[in-house]
């Protein structure tokens, strides 16, 4: 079969202008149109082109689609988690708070409640590595103590060698920074005297999730009236016991004034992990399980901020 090359021009031209897809389409083509048999291939061509043009745009719908569907799983998965923390912050309140807790006031349904609405929100977790996140770093408040907690135990032996009129556990709360730890219990005595105890801890990261905890030292802090608050009935000890402090040598009032430390390195440690953690809620657990939930009290650091230098595995 012979073509002559006038015939062949207008034939490419046409082509060429047709073709917008990809250079191996239109080379396809052409091929096509060089050496036809019969116009039934060249029309096979277009169709097979066409085709061509169709699954590219399904493909791109297919992208599309799946690209809303994404988003629209992670919106509802955010909206979970700010329900579930929201739930658990009120579980809190219907326990009667810190308070109730320390005493051992709250009940069995209380605490299951509670640990039902933890467990939700762990598997919310959005931090996937919250032992190098700068949202651990700040100041935090303690607000519930699982059963079996150093924490908790130590309120209970307060609260059963003392009357709650007498002493109570008013406030706990920590500060963690540069890998170190600064626990504060406030112990009010009378409801007229504050005392405060401070345990320095060192933070040693061994996983994403994982740390270790070793206590430096303790420090007893000089005790706070308020003399206005004293009742009547010990005022005269009192002032018995504050003058007699006042008679002191002037290095024991300023020890005194300073606070007493108690050296406590290598006397305690323990592994703890990190369950969920966010701008606002941090989960612990020690290896036994048993978990501390923890708000925060100071502004949200930036995400910016440069993290925890990242453990050695």
């Amino acid at each position: 079969m012979s073509c002559s090359v006038t015939n062949l021009i207008p034939m490419l031209s046409g082509l060429c202008s047709f073709s917008s897809t990809s250079n191996s389409t239109t080379t396809w083509l052409a091929s096509l149109a060089i050496f036809p048999e019969n116009d039934r291939k060249i029309c096979n061509g277009k169709k097979i082109r066409r085709k061509v043009e169709i699954h590219r745009v399904s493909i791109c719908r297919a992208m599309v689609s799946k690209t809303v569907q994404g988003a629209s799983a992670a919106y509802a998965k955010e909206m979970e988690r700010l329900s579930a923390k929201e739930s658990l912050l009120l579980a809190f309140r219907d326990a009667g708070g810190f308070e109730a807790l320390v005493t051992g006031k709250t009940t069995d349904m209380h605490r299951i409640d509670v640990n039902e609405r933890i467990i939700g929100l762990e598997r919310l977790n959005p931090t996937l590595r919250p032992t190098t996140s700068p949202f651990l770093e700040g100041r935090w408040n303690f607000e519930w103590f699982g059963s079996g907690s150093p924490g908790l135990f130590t309120a209970r032996i307060i609260f059963e060698r003392f009357p709650s009129n007498l002493a109570n556990l008013w406030k706990m709360d920590v500060v963690i920074k540069d890998g170190y730890a600064k626990i504060t219990a406030i112990m009010r005595l009378l409801n007229s005297i504050e005392s405060k105890f401070i345990l320095s801890t060192k933070l040693s990261v061994e996983g994403p999730l994982r740390f270790k905890e070793e206590s430096i030292e303790g420090l007893l802090e000089a005790p706070k009236v308020d003399e206005d608050t004293i009742p009547e009935q010990v005022r005269g000890a009192f002032g018995q016991a504050v003058s007699t402090v006042r008679q002191l040598p002037a290095p024991i009032m300023d020890a005194v004034a300073s606070g007493l430390k108690i050296p406590l390195s290598g006397t305690f440690q323990r592994l703890f992990m990190i369950s969920y953690l966010d701008d606002e809620i941090l989960i612990i657990r020690d290896t036994a399980g048993v978990p501390q939930v923890l708000t925060r009290l100071d502004a949200v650091p930036s995400p910016m901020t440069e993290s925890v230098p990242e453990y050695e595995s």
